[in-house]
């Protein structure tokens, strides 16, 4: 079973549980997106193994006709393994969501593998239009893959960024990572005749976002974490299309250990969710 603190961020250890999460989220106009917990795998055979597990969530969902949909790291199915691995298997899983009206969202990790994500996003996207990508605002180079990605049918997910990434190819600063992102917002609204997915909890940034629609008229779409600002979430929920994503599996301890590693701001921001939530 999961501890307290655990549950406030993930949706239980099973996908039964995971369903059920969405289902009760479903019916305060809140849909869910679905991320098996697993990362950084070195072995076929545990790729493999993810790959089967969304397979078959992507049949629960339809099968239920959930409001809820997947997010797939691209370590999680491969990419550590061989790149072309990878591809293929994020191949199988869009295409077998594709005709179940599934939607795949594609997470981004840490730079090392922006290139290999975007490349193995970018035909799919085309083809079926229900695969979604991450950008992340911290990047020096997001503004060109936002560039290139501006006319890609699907949703782009534009992020602040939670990798610690060197200094020579990221903005370290808060502040200017802040301003990026809300450049890149107003880019993506003036550009993209819609898909666009705010991936924050950030009320300035959300605001923002709603004033982008408001003038450009882009369809947009609210992303935030289980457990943070949850009762945020049902407020914006009145009014715009949010979605929650919701991470599920009994690999939570590794999840949590690894974001801690990766920064350690994330530690706060966890804390800072649990006193504050409501």
């Amino acid at each position: 079973m999961l501890p307290p603190i655990a549950s406030n961020f993930v949706a239980g250890e099973t996908p039964a549980e995971a369903l059920a999460h969405a289902r009760e989220y479903n019916e305060h106009g809140i849909g869910v997106i679905l991320n098996l917990l697993g990362e950084h795998y070195d072995a076929r055979a545990d790729a493999a193994a993810d790959r089967d597990a969304y397979l078959q969530l992507i049949e629960d969902i339809a099968a239920e006709d959930l409001q809820a949909c997947i997010s797939v790291k691209p370590s999680q199915i491969g990419l550590d393994v061989d790149p072309e691995f990878f591809r293929t298997n994020l191949t199988e899983i869009v295409e077998h969501a594709a005709p179940r009206d599934v939607f795949v969202w594609v997470d981004m990790e840490d730079h090392t593998t922006t290139d290999d994500t975007i490349d193995a996003f970018e035909p799919l996207a085309r083809e079926h239009g229900t695969v979604g990508l991450c950008l992340q605002a911290n990047l020096q180079r997001t503004r060109d893959d936002l560039e290139r990605l501006a006319d890609v049918p699907g949703k782009l997910r534009l992020v602040k960024g939670a990798y610690d990434e060197p200094d020579d190819i990221s903005y370290g600063r808060k502040e200017r990572v802040n301003a990026e992102y809300r450049e890149l917002l107003r880019y993506a609204f003036e550009h993209r005749d819609a898909g666009v997915a705010v991936g924050s909890h950030d009320p300035a940034m959300i605001e923002h976002a709603q004033e982008l629609h408001e003038r450009h008229g882009t369809d947009f779409e609210i992303q935030m974490l289980m457990g943070v600002r949850e009762s945020a979430q049902f407020d914006l929920a009145e009014d715009c299309t949010v979605w929650q994503y919701a991470p599920y599996g009994d690999r939570w301890l590794s999840y949590f250990y690894r974001r801690i590693k990766e920064r350690k701001g994330n530690a706060l921001f966890a804390a800072r969710a649990v006193l504050g939530r409501s």
